[in-house]
């Protein structure tokens, strides 16, 4: 194998409920990550040490987490293959859709499959959890029920669904959000029935008020998307605010009317990774 081309797709919480903070900071959480049909993408070749190459402004160093995964691969499986990585960013950073996450996920299944070692996705999922608490969702690639930090995963199969996602043009440091003594920190817990029986309409993302407050472009951004459809929510921390639309045509004609300042996309939610179809896992 020469060359492998894997998909990072993006994620949204469909709610985001904080039910605790754990003694060592780290907040226990409640949310459904759906992934997207759109995201960055990792292009891997064959060289004889590691070196990773970024197309915009992206660190290319210890502080990208396709280099971490990277690192973090060898010296768990003791290898010494090297590999050239080229990451495609289309994804904004601090932007709630967990780009750095699947970047890192699809760099472990890739090189996984690319240098034959041949881990299986509890593996995978174990060392991504080193790399950040979103990184297991994005390694065993289904659309899920979350708990804990992120990282306790219930597979679910969600209805098809077109999302309009907008970048209102600011930056989300997540640790601002969490630490941010109005946050919500001891919200009821719920249970996955609930959610699949009553909808995410009557679930929310309780880090909202709190990047409201820090980030007035989010509101203003969820101001404007409400009023062509009520469902409107923040994504993780933010930024990103998105909604669910009719189909695509919709959501086009919704973001071409959105200020020429933000950013945006139309995507479809997927219950299955294409990361994985592409490192041989199958369904």
């Amino acid at each position: 194998m020469n060359t492998l081309t894997i998909p990072a797709p993006a994620k949204l919480n469909l709610f985001l409920h904080i039910i605790g903070r754990r003694g060592d900071g780290y907040h226990e959480l409640q949310t459904v990550f759906a992934l997207l049909d759109h995201g960055d993408q990792l292009h891997i070749s064959a060289a004889d040490e590691l070196r990773l190459d970024v197309d915009d402004d992206t660190p290319a160093g210890e502080d990208n987490l396709v280099w971490r995964a990277a690192r973090l691969l060898q010296r768990h499986t003791g290898t010494v293959a090297g590999a050239a990585l080229r990451l495609d960013k289309r994804l904004p950073a601090g932007g709630g859709l967990g780009g750095g996450s699947s970047d890192a996920a699809s760099t472990l299944l890739g090189l996984n499959h690319f240098w034959g070692l041949n881990l299986g996705l509890d593996s995978l999922a174990k060392l991504g959890l080193e790399l950040g608490a979103d990184v297991p969702v994005f390694v065993r690639g289904h659309s899920a029920w979350a708990e804990g930090v992120g990282e306790q995963l219930t597979p679910v199969e969600l209805p098809d669904a077109w999302y309009l996602v907008v970048h209102p043009g600011v930056t989300v440091a997540t640790g601002a959000v969490f630490n941010d003594p109005q946050l919500t920190r001891q919200y009821p817990k719920s249970t996955l029935a609930t959610f699949l029986g009553d909808g995410p309409e009557r679930f929310e993302n309780h880090c909202e008020a709190v990047a409201r407050r820090l980030f007035p472009a989010i509101g203003e951004a969820l101001d404007q998307l409400r009023e062509y459809a009520g469902n409107s929510r923040l994504t993780g921390t933010g930024a990103c605010v998105f909604a669910r639309v009719p189909d695509e045509a919709s959501g086009a004609r919704m973001l071409a009317d959105l200020p020429s300042a933000w950013r945006g996309f139309v995507a479809r939610g997927i219950n299955r990774s294409p990361a994985l179809d592409a490192t041989g896992f199958s369904a």
